[in-house]
């Protein structure tokens, strides 16, 4: 059986990875992805249903498009048997047609089967994501490449940001004091 912190992290791995064999380790079968985008810099479509349209959406077509990928979810991981778990998350990027780099953030809601410990629904929010020149690429990849991952504290994450006046809003919303992480058993 799968625990909650290894759904997610078998999650990351497809999508940074474009690994998409990985995704039956992550998600039931009937999953269900719904996406909350509140930027027009990157599109999404708003729901889907089902492990193979997850891939597409998640890891097929998403690695199509960017490279050099590493997300972090912010916070400690959830407990073993958690049903249900909530954490920020920022993505470091490029984009493999332009080479410019995007940094973006949000919220990840996870739901759990308590029997196969597999995601069963998972909401992603994008409150920021943010295109940088490709200039901006190194720095950006130095930054992210150095970070733990894929759990990281939004502390360590800001400790070394490049200073790069487009990532404030993104560093701002991943500072907030709003919870970085919340579990239920």
């Amino acid at each position: 059986m799968n625990t909650a912190q290894l759904s997610i992290q078998q999650y990351i791995k497809a999508k940074d990875g474009n690994r998409p064999h990985l995704l039956p380790q992550a998600f039931a079968p009937d999953a269900i992805l719904d996406m909350v985008v509140h930027t027009g810099s990157i599109s999404f479509p708003p729901h889907v249903e089902g492990l193979g349209p997850i891939g597409d959406v998640l890891v097929r077509r998403f690695g199509q498009t960017f490279e050099n990928v590493y997300t972090f979810c912010l916070g400690l991981p959830p407990e073993p048997q958690a049903r249900a778990f909530q954490c920020k998350w920022l993505v470091g990027m490029s984009d493999k047609s332009s080479g410019e780099a995007r940094v973006g953030c949000g919220l990840y809601e996870w739901q759990f089967s308590p029997e196969s410990g597999l995601v069963e629904r998972l909401t992603i929010t994008i409150e920021h994501m943010k295109t940088l020149p490709a200039t901006d690429l190194h720095c950006i990849m130095k930054w992210v490449s150095h970070l733990d991952y894929p759990w990281c504290s939004s502390q360590a994450l800001v400790n070394n940001v490049p200073d790069i006046d487009t990532l404030e809003e993104v560093i701002q919303y991943v500072t907030s004091n709003t919870p970085t992480c919340t579990s239920q058993v």
